[in-house]
């Protein structure tokens, strides 16, 4: 990988990252990326749903032919950590999702591009042999097609929606640090301005109902968009068993159990708490994903045994990238990657489908 930077020799796990990212990040920007939004319930929420779970010891378990391989959507896959869409990359490091990029392919890790990129899709396309595009549903019908053409056409083998952000949550820590996003830092794909409130609304309407929501996506534009492609679909942002249903009659191929890190619905219940709900009331075969507090193999351990078919990580990745670059983000996604052999041999599970809900007991 060109341009390897230095990775500090005390870096032996994710959380190290993160403190070493808050040395090196200036405070508004480390608020922004840390924090989550209003009191922060959902942020916590999401570490302590990984706390409530031990994962059963077991001995003499021939794992000789063990291995963290598995398949989703007709592709294999070295293993199910995948990089979570995270926006503005070079919000922490000069040469953006490129580095993260390049990081991913080493590492035979599948990279879920955000619309919010600050690197074109295609050249990071180039970059990257599994790769999946996310998509926000742009201000009109016309501008999603184009961003979703654009993205088939570079090759991303699926697409992921994000929906669980019609309108932006109170994000106090960032505010609070005074946080204004750089003028120079652009989200290039996106050819023109994400759906805004306008200034002024007629009698006493509302910035929120009158405003954004009025634009703001709904179950229709989920079944054009279901039209539109021939690529395999995930909703990403769902919580409710409900509508994870709903999206499955509209033709969806998956669906990512979060709530944005946090960053949304600040009383939203944590990602991993939902995903038992969720996995409950679809199809064994149906492909759950999960992200949120992830920070390491044992975590990616308990959310496959809840019932996730693989995990996305979020946050981590521009810690790691803010410290040392594409050698920083490879060295995250090594860690994570042992961590989760170590865990899956100890626990007496040889491969990623052994991995089940026995292998877990509650804490209290």
């Amino acid at each position: 990988m060109p341009g390897l930077e230095s990775i500090p020799a005390d870096v032996v796990a994710v959380s190290d990252f993160e403190r070493h990212a808050a040395t090196v990040l200036p405070p508004d920007v480390l608020a922004h990326i840390a924090g989550g939004s209003g009191d922060e319930r959902g942020l916590r929420a999401n570490r302590a749903a990984f706390d409530a779970w031990h994962i059963h010891s077991r001995v003499l378990v021939d794992c000789r032919d063990g291995s963290t391989a598995t398949r989703l959507f007709g592709e294999e896959l070295a293993h199910p950590l995948l990089l979570a869409p995270v926006a503005y990359h070079k919000l922490v490091h000069a040469a953006g999702e490129l580095a993260t990029a390049q990081a991913a392919d080493a590492l035979d890790t599948t990279m879920v591009v955000s619309t919010l990129a600050t690197t074109a899709l295609e050249r990071l396309a180039a970059e990257l042999r599994r790769k999946w595009f996310q998509l926000y549903l742009q201000h009109s019908r016309a501008a999603t097609a184009n961003l979703l053409a654009r993205a088939e056409q570079a090759g991303f083998s699926a697409i992921v929606v994000t929906v669980d952000v019609p309108v932006a949550a109170m994000r106090y820590r960032a505010a609070r640090a005074g946080f204004r996003h750089p003028a120079e830092v652009v989200a290039v794909n996106v050819g023109e301005p994400p759906m805004t409130a306008p200034a002024a609304l007629p009698g006493n309407g509302s910035r929120v109902f009158q405003g954004v929501m009025a634009q703001a996506p709904n179950w229709q534009d989920l079944e054009w968009l279901r039209a539109q492609t021939r690529l395999p679909l995930l909703v990403k942002g769902v919580l409710h068993a409900e509508d994870v249903s709903r999206a499955i009659g509209l033709g969806v191929d998956g669906a990512i159990v979060s709530n944005h890190g946090g960053r949304a619905l600040d009383d939203a219940p944590a990602a991993l708490t939902a995903l038992q709900s969720v996995r409950a009331a679809v199809s064994s075969d149906f492909p759950l994903l999960v992200d949120g507090g992830i920070r390491s193999g044992a975590d990616a351990f308990k959310a496959l045994a809840l019932g996730a078919n693989a995990v996305l990580i979020g946050r981590p990745q521009l810690y790691a990238l803010a410290v040392a670059g594409a050698a920083g983000v490879a060295q995250l996604l090594r860690i994570l990657r042992d961590e989760l052999e170590v865990t899956m041999a100890l626990a007496g599970c040889p491969t990623i489908a052994s991995i089940t809900p026995r292998a877990l007991t509650p804490t209290r």
